[in-house]
């Protein structure tokens, strides 16, 4: 396809997918009216699904699916860039040099380790009840794990980050979030239905599948991540390209 065929099919799609969106915002309600049909409906549904965080209700109830589309972005993601900075031919990994840390940097470092690991699984743990969640709880996570980079040196975070232990907890999460999705349809209901008991509302039980939903994403986005930063750093830190080789020769 030459240059002149790719921006006509780009001109005819954009053309359409302007008329659907113009049409689409002629039945939103006015900017700054009282009416929120949506919200509304978020609003009734969490309640009614005992879940105090609207924004998770939403994410894991109304519009799971979609949830799911984006946990399978950030997998895709992983895995392509695994596949692109897998080691070359013409390339080789040697051991990563000692670095010199200040001992002030090695002790906030090693003071705010645990404490980020504390507040990541806490964000994800009360997904339901308070802001934050999956997403939010495994930024955290993969955060704290790299404090041990900032804090020590690079040696010190291969030995905490085993990829092949992360890189099958990433696997088995995303496939859990499917599995429980299916789990709805064995009920008899829908696909991603959350169909466990719903509990007190406020309560760190309630919510239903709503927090192994959390915990699933939670697990998979800060797995994914580690592993994603990890082929950064290996490329950055330990591996070498042929004419390198030949440079320090």
């Amino acid at each position: 396809m030459n240059a002149r065929a790719r921006l006509l099919l780009f001109a005819l799609s954009a053309a359409v997918l302007g008329v659907c969106f113009a049409v689409s915002c002629r039945e939103l309600p006015r900017f700054g009216g009282a009416a929120h049909p949506y919200g509304t409906r978020a609003v009734a549904a969490a309640l009614r699904h005992r879940t105090a965080n609207v924004v998770s209700s939403v994410n894991f109830d109304l519009r799971g699916f979609d949830t799911l589309g984006e946990e399978s972005i950030l997998f895709g993601t992983v895995l392509g860039a695994t596949l692109l900075l897998r080691l070359a031919r013409d390339e080789r990994q040697h051991p990563a040099a000692s670095e010199h840390v200040l001992p002030t940097t090695r002790l906030l470092g090693a003071v705010l380790l645990p404490v980020t690991v504390l507040v990541g699984v806490y964000v994800v743990a009360h997904g339901q009840l308070s802001p934050g969640g999956g997403f939010q709880g495994g930024v955290v996570l993969a955060t704290a794990l790299h404090l041990g980079y900032v804090a020590a040196d690079y040696r010190v975070l291969r030995r905490l980050r085993p990829l092949v232990v992360l890189d099958m907890a990433d696997c088995l999460a995303a496939a859990s979030f499917t599995a429980m999705g299916v789990a709805g349809l064995a009920a008899g209901g829908a696909f991603l239905e959350n169909v466990l008991p719903l509990g007190t509302f406020n309560r760190i039980t309630s919510g239903g599948m709503v927090p192994l939903f959390n915990a699933a994403v939670g697990v998979e986005v800060a797995s994914g991540l580690i592993v994603l930063v990890a082929h950064f750093l290996d490329q950055a830190v330990e591996v070498t390209g042929s004419t390198e080789q030949k440079e320090g020769a």
